[in-house]
Order: structure tokens, then C-alpha cells, then sequence
């Protein structure tokens, strides 16, 4: 089933689902959505690490104390 077909399949159960189907229904692809935005924060930040970029805790608590000055 390619991803026009799923998406009509799964129109077809939103359109008939309860309440509770539509609530789990969109939990899961909430958190679904979420774990992949953190994947690739989290890939992100190995790639900074690679790279060199890195800040000290000293840097970071100036940085904190700049932008409560704000």
C-alpha cells in the first residue's frame, strides 16, 4: 500500500472511529511526530560534538545569566 492509498484507508477509519479510536488515534501520531523531532535534535547534536561545537559550563551559565538580563 503506498502512502495515498494509507492515507484514504486511514480517512476512511477517522471518519468512522468513536471518540476513543480518534483519541488513541491521535496520541500515537502525536508521539510519533514528537520521538522524530527529538531523533533529530538528537542527531543534530552528535553532529555538533563531531564538529567541535561545544560549549563549557562556564559559557553556558553566562549565557543563562545573559538572558535573564534581558
Amino acid at each position: 500500500m503506498d502512502g495515498l492509498e494509507l492515507r484514504k484507508e486511514l480517512h476512511k477509519y477517522v471518519d468512522i472511529g468513536d471518540s476513543q479510536f480518534l483519541k488513541i488515534l491521535y496520541q500515537t501520531a502525536k508521539n510519533y511526530i514528537e520521538q522524530k523531532r527529538l531523533d533529530r535534535m538528537i542527531a543534530e547534536g552528535e553532529e555538533d560534538i563531531k564538529a567541535g561545537r561545544l560549549h563549557s559550563q562556564n559559557d553556558v551559565q553566562k549565557m543563562i545569566e545573559d538572558w535573564t538580563k534581558e
